[in-house]
């Protein structure tokens, strides 16, 4: 059975350095939704990983996104929809 590709799916990246991190964050707004914690971490959708290596932009991969990081996500969808 071949497996689902799921659109939504949200990946942990990080970037190299705080500049790379600001300069990416902002070529990502007018793409992408996502999320920057104070560690670092950037929460991004899968599409997100090409647009960024096409734009030479430096990362690594960390993973599919928690459940505890997406949480502040879905709260602010959820308060703006009310």
């Amino acid at each position: 059975m071949p497996r689902r590709s799921n659109n939504n799916t949200m990946i942990c990246i990080k970037f190299p350095n705080r500049q790379t991190l600001n300069e990416a964050l902002g070529f990502l707004a007018s793409e992408f939704s996502g999320r920057a914690f104070r560690s670092g971490e950037v929460i991004v959708p899968a599409a997100a990983l090409a647009a960024l290596a096409a734009e030479n932009f430096t990362f690594t991969v960390i993973g599919r996104a928690t459940h505890d990081q997406m949480a502040p996500i879905r709260s602010d969808v959820a308060a703006s929809v009310q």
